[in-house]
């Protein structure tokens, strides 16, 4: 069934028109014998809301059947409905009551009211998702952020169901049919994006802190791995900190955090009831960098209660804000209230990665986006609207200050509490704060695209002392624009074997040079870090000589955040061309051992092995490919029994074994022929290690099968769909291809496992007949799938083939034209990818 597609300019004139006041609410997801419902469930919604004498609009649902419809008691005419354009209302009053009694459809894509059976003791579980515009899927609503009301809930589910939404329960009636309906508080307004059904025998655990009540759920079958005491000790930090910082309570009364399976994202914040994809309800031994996210994600969630849902945008144009202010909070609160202090260093290697890459494809926007439309918005949860826009936000922090920044927050949060916004009501109270005037911060850096480029210019005389400095600023042609950059200048040199910071200049860098006449005079330092402690946003370049010094000394750093920030400039230079993929290898190589931060460990890995498959030259990655994988045997060997280093060594071997004998030491590490001393073989590291021999023909069916045995629960079918789709055959690609691709059975997270595993590095000429497939499918799968799947298409079942032919049917595709915008970037975006590392091999060929 179609889903509609708001456009901007209909959401405009609908809330021209009209005000909703409040929405009641009863679901009834039984069978009607107090049983789960499996296809649809009753709706029966009423929905008050002002408006101008005389005219029409439209309310937006997603119905199987329409039972009953009354505007004002007069019935309304559905003989026309159409789930793609709402439904018609028309002759309307200044107060209205409209109410529809509807059969709306489970899903299992992740969207509206998603159902899911639990294979480990085949529970039912529900939960609604509804970023963007899918609250419609589960009750008739005005589904835009503008158009606030209250909400009162009234559910119907079995008796042994936990049932939470936004507000708290006030009164649950047990019926003789095994059923119970639960009458939920009315709500403070909020979006309907933001409100939330939760329902299933979910394992829970609760606590309170300052007066809010604290819920943690999960499944009950992950009840045994749930670490409450561990989230509940973040959440309580968290709020303590934001609470003083904005000097607002929490304003939505309890707090519920639920971990859901099959959940599209990594958490939403609907007010009071968060929902987590229950991933984080870790099964495995995980590395301290999974638990620092895990924070991240909860913090980030617990942000948008103040900035999100206490303050809504006006329309998704100003998305970016609402996510790069939870993203820069959530780490300003990790670094200040948590024991996740070296958070602006992750930051710094994740986020900030995640944004360039983002900003120097074809596809880059500017920050403050144009949003036509609901598709148009949801393809841009990208690495500009959350990463991007939080690294310029540090940045304007610096520039207006701290502390007239969060007081100026602490104002605009009351006095547009409860209401929406757009971006100039913030900064309204910005420059009230600072005094400093901000017209031109919003068009260099929200209305423009790309990234600039740093780097600085040093002279010296005979003796070493510096006779000139500056930074050149530069742009690429596209994208001219040259900013005003808040900085610093870190001057690092050596002491004994311990490289430290001797001076730091801050200075704003504007036009294409800016001198900096302080360091003229002074003997040279080894080593210029322009940018030190991250505060710009900008790619950042060595002089020659800094490079050098570098090179051989990475490893001597005392703090974690400028080592960061050199190896973020690295890897920008690798990805750029100025540096060869093996030479990144080899700065990995000699300086990661230094490393004592696990989140900057797993993201040099990662880059390393992006190097190593993808930018370095086919006739030298296999010699790479080994290289890093005798490297990661080496530290899993060294390391200490079930540390977190050995875990993750453990699995960049498993990814990278390459030659004979690095795959024999696989297979015997996997049949437990070889044992690792502390290596768990757990969930994870089982399917770690498996999956990579399976992709290189080293294992099959049976292996897979031996090990779904161990557990058959919800993450191994997963894991193991992906083993079945990368195996070695010409039948494994044939039925992970119409598993995907030609059929709409599997649900958002098996659909995704499948996909992951189709292509991989090993097998080129298995995968190379799916080049032509691929964009000869891509339309229908538009219109024939739901927008989360069509979008997983189009992204991993991209041809991961790095050749010129791949470009080539890339931009022939391209075009020929007529297709989904949506779809058309989404593609653009991944033929960037592959000639940014066809030109990366180019580089590593050269001398």
């Amino acid at each position: 069934m179609a889903h509609p597609n708001l456009t901007r300019d209909q959401a405009r004139e609908r809330s021209s028109l009209i005000q909703t006041q409040a929405y009641d609410v009863a679901i009834d997801l039984t069978d009607g014998a107090g049983k789960p419902g499996d296809r649809t469930f009753r709706v029966r919604a009423t929905v008050t809301f002002d408006a101008t004498p005389g005219s029409s609009t439209f309310i937006d649902v997603v119905a199987d059947a329409i039972h009953e419809a009354t505007l004002n008691g007069q019935p309304v005419d559905t003989s026309a409905y159409r789930a793609e354009d709402g439904l018609a209302l028309s002759g309307l009053a200044e107060h209205n009551e409209l109410v529809l009694d509807v059969d709306c459809l489970y899903t299992n894509t992740g969207e509206g009211l998603h159902r899911f059976v639990d294979p480990s003791d085949n529970e039912t579980y529900l939960y609604s998702q509804f970023e963007t515009a899918n609250a419609k899927l589960m009750f008739p609503c005005f589904d835009q952020p503008d158009l606030k009301a209250t909400f009162t809930f009234h559910v119907t589910a079995p008796q042994g169901w936990q049932v939470i939404s936004n507000g708290s329960p006030e009164r649950t009636t047990d019926h003789a049919n095994g059923s119970k309906t639960v009458d939920f508080s009315r709500t403070k307004p909020m979006s309907t994006y933001i409100t939330a059904l939760i329902a299933g025998p979910f394992h829970h655990v609760h606590d309170a802190h300052d007066e809010i009540e604290l819920g943690i759920y999960c499944r009950s079958s992950l009840g045994k791995f749930l670490d409450a005491d561990e989230i509940f000790e973040v959440t309580k930090q968290g709020f303590d900190f934001f609470q003083s910082l904005f000097d607002f309570r929490y304003p939505f009364g309890k707090y519920d955090q639920l971990f859901v399976p099959e959940f599209n994202f990594g958490a939403m914040e609907n007010a009071g009831a968060i929902t987590f994809r229950d991933d984080y309800v870790f099964q495995s031994k995980v590395t301290e960098y999974r638990l620092e996210r895990r924070a991240e994600t909860i913090l980030h969630e617990m942000a948008h209660m103040w900035f999100g849902d206490l303050v809504t945008m006006k329309w998704w144009d100003d998305l970016w804000l609402n996510e790069s202010f939870a993203t820069y909070a959530s780490v300003h609160c990790q670094a200040e209230a948590t024991k996740y202090t070296s958070a602006w260093t992750t930051f710094a290697n994740v986020e900030k990665t995640w944004a360039y890459d983002q900003d120097t494809k074809s596809t880059t926007h500017p920050i403050s986006a144009d949003m036509v439309d609901i598709q148009a918005v949801e393809v841009n949860f990208d690495g500009i609207t959350y990463a991007k826009g939080a690294s310029v936000l540090k940045q304007l922090v610096a520039y207006v200050g701290q502390e007239a920044f969060f007081a100026a927050l602490r104002e605009y949060f009351k006095k547009h509490q409860y209401g929406n916004t757009e971006l100039q009501d913030l900064f309204d109270e910005l420059e009230a704060a600072s005094g400093r005037d901000l017209s031109w911060w919003a068009q260099q850096w929200l209305e423009t695209s790309q990234v600039n480029t740093l780097r600085p210019l040093v002279e010296t005389d005979a003796d070493g002392v510096v006779t000139a400095f500056a930074i050149e600023q530069t742009a690429v042609p596209e994208h001219p624009t040259l900013r005003t950059h808040r900085l610093a200048i870190g001057c690092y040199e050596l002491d004994g074997d311990r490289l430290v910071r001797t001076d730091r200049i801050e200075l704003d860098v504007e036009g294409p040079r800016t001198d900096v006449p302080a360091l003229v005079g002074r003997p040279r330092a080894a080593l210029y870090l322009v940018n030190d402690d991250d505060l710009a946003y900008a790619k950042v370049r060595f002089d020659p000589e800094s490079l050098a010094f570098l090179l051989e000394n990475i490893a001597r750093f005392t703090e974690s955040l400028p080592r960061a920030l050199c190896w973020g400039a690295a890897w920008d230079m690798t990805r750029d061309g100025e540096m060869r993929a093996r030479d990144y290898l080899a700065l990995f190589l000699a300086g990661v051992g230094s490393e004592q931060t696990m989140s900057v460990i797993q993201t040099l890995s990662a880059q390393a092995q992006t190097a190593v498959t993808a930018y370095g030259a086919p006739d030298w990655s296999a010699s790479g490919a080994e290289q890093l994988a005798d490297f990661a045997w080496q530290q899993t060997a060294a390391a200490a029994p079930g540390s977190d280093a050995q875990v993750h060594w453990s699995r960049v071997f498993a990814s990278t074994a390459v030659t004979d004998a690095q795959l024999d030491r696989l297979a015997a590490i996997v049949s437990g022929a070889e044992v690792v001393e502390g290596l768990a073989m757990d969930l994870d590291t089982r399917w770690a290690l498996l999956t990579p021999l399976v992709a290189a023909g080293r294992a099959g069916d049976a292996e897979i099968d031996a090990a779904l045995e161990v557990d058959p629960g919800d993450v191994a079918q997963r894991r193991a769909a992906t083993a079945r789709a990368v195996r070695a055959t010409a039948q494994a690609k044939a039925d992970a291809w119409a598993a995907t691709v030609e059929d709409d059975t599997l649900t958002n997270y098996l659909h995704e496992a499948t996909a992951l595993g189709f292509y991989s590095w090993r097998q080129y000429d298995l995968t190379r007949p799916y080049r032509q497939k691929y964009f000869g499918a891509l339309d229908q799968v538009w219109k024939d799938r739901s927008s989360a799947i069509a979008q997983q298409v189009t992204e991993l079942l991209f041809p991961r083939l790095i050749e010129q032919d791949t470009v080539d049917a890339a931009n022939e595709w391209l075009a020929a034209g007529g297709h989904n915008p949506a779809a058309a970037r989404l593609v653009n975006e991944q033929r960037d990818s592959i000639a940014r590392a066809l030109a990366c091999r180019l580089r590593d060929a050269q001398p």
